[in-house]
């Protein structure tokens, strides 16, 4: 991926793809990887309206400095100028400056709802008109002229068993860590990680020992996401309040196991509430060989404000969507076809096999014979589920 140069998906993100981070599959992404240390980077976008729309920035260090979107700027056409940590200087009139990023390597995640049979169409015709400049070429009427940079190259981890260390260490000495975390960064320089250092000059003892804890590190943050670290609700578990901006908030555990290894980088409670459950009502794995049911009644449907939405998404323990028959990676609120109960209520079906009438219509598949996760998505959540009150219904074993 070219450096400031928007990347659009051109179809909802399916089990084809296969790098992880929990991905979704209710808007098109927008992606892009900015590097403000030259200048800084305008992005632009059209009126947007009745269509839930945002770009997340977040700096090398995986934490959101700063929104654009639907809930934060407005859905009325506008432009934001993203700046790097050190940049001074003047904007043109109609450009509006963000917070600026800790790091001039900057992270953007744009999302573009899709919904209705013309979704895809609607969506990309919307995302064509997105735009990244850099100052110096604003106003000059022309489509931005992006100059190829190189870029770093993470070490191969078959090849090199202190490839992760090295990668950190060339990371953090292209973006440094904030001052306030210079203690930490002497603790490190002792084993030769941090800006700067090399650990090819470390002890042999200190790289046999490196080497083994990035792989027990690994292990640790898959243990983590995996078993839940925010508040639990009937078998699920909210993120912790902190989601998004865990390193501002020096909860460097939550960063980097489910803020970053689970996801990239994660939407802030105000923004997006991920629920996830690994587990039934009785703790047990969630398995494919099982059937499971979701029972939501009427009056306990994921609450959510105007233009925002909800739906459920099935994960394997890669953090990859479930491959199936029927092409089929979420349901939830805006599905077609769902069939509520007449009292209002909606009952989801999680098996591998073909649901019996009505309920394939509520039917998401889970793989046979293998282990997974589920994900409840909520956009533009209403004020209960940013305080966690909301109680999401558990997931039962189906009669």
């Amino acid at each position: 991926m070219d450096v400031n140069t928007l990347f659009h998906t051109r179809h909802l993100t399916d089990a084809k793809y296969r790098n992880g981070g929990t991905p979704n599959n209710d808007t098109l992404y927008s992606l892009a990887w900015i590097d403000v240390s030259e200048e800084p980077i305008i992005l632009s976008h059209p009126d947007i309206n009745n269509r839930y729309f945002t770009f997340e920035l977040a700096s090398m260090d995986s934490d959101n400095f700063a929104y654009v979107g639907l809930r934060e700027t407005g859905p009325k056409a506008g432009s934001f100028a993203i700046v790097g940590p050190d940049w001074k200087g003047e904007l043109p009139d109609g450009v509006r400056a963000l917070a600026p990023s800790r790091t001039n390597t900057i992270l953007m995640f744009g999302r573009t709802l899709v919904d209705g049979k013309d979704g895809i169409a609607n969506a990309t015709a919307l995302m064509d008109q997105y735009r990244l400049t850099p100052l110096s070429q604003w106003g000059n009427g022309k489509e931005p002229v992006i100059e190829p940079r190189k870029v770093q190259i993470p070490f191969d981890r078959k090849a090199d068993p202190l490839a992760d260390w090295k990668t950190m260490n060339a990371a953090m000495t292209l973006d440094p860590p904030e001052a306030r975390h210079q203690a930490l960064m002497d603790q490190f320089a002792t084993l030769n990680i941090g800006p700067g250092q090399d650990v090819e000059q470390a002890s042999e003892a200190t790289k046999r020992g490196l080497a083994r804890a990035s792989k027990d590190g690994l292990a640790m943050l898959n243990f983590v996401v995996q078993n839940g670290v925010g508040k639990p609700v009937n078998g699920w578990t909210y993120p912790p309040e902190v989601m998004g901006r865990a390193g501002e908030n020096n909860n460097f555990l939550i960063r980097a196991s489910v803020q970053c290894l689970g996801g990239i980088i994660a939407n802030e409670p105000d923004e997006a509430i991920y629920l996830n459950t690994f587990n039934d009502v009785d703790n047990n794995t969630l398995h494919g060989d099982n059937s499971y049911v979701i029972h939501f009644s009427a009056d306990n449907l994921p609450p959510i404000n105007e233009l925002g939405f909800w739906s459920l998404s099935m994960y394997g323990l890669d953090y990859n969507f479930v491959d199936n028959a029927i092409d089929r990676y979420s349901i939830g609120n805006r599905t077609e076809n769902l069939v509520y109960g007449e009292d209002g209520s909606l009952n989801l079906y999680l098996q591998s096999e073909t649901p019996q009438g009505d309920k394939a219509a509520n039917w998401l598949p889970s793989p046979a014979g293998d282990e997974f996760y589920v994900v409840l998505r909520t956009y533009l959540p209403k004020e209960a589920l940013v305080t966690q009150e909301w109680a999401p219904p558990a997931v039962e074993k189906a009669p």
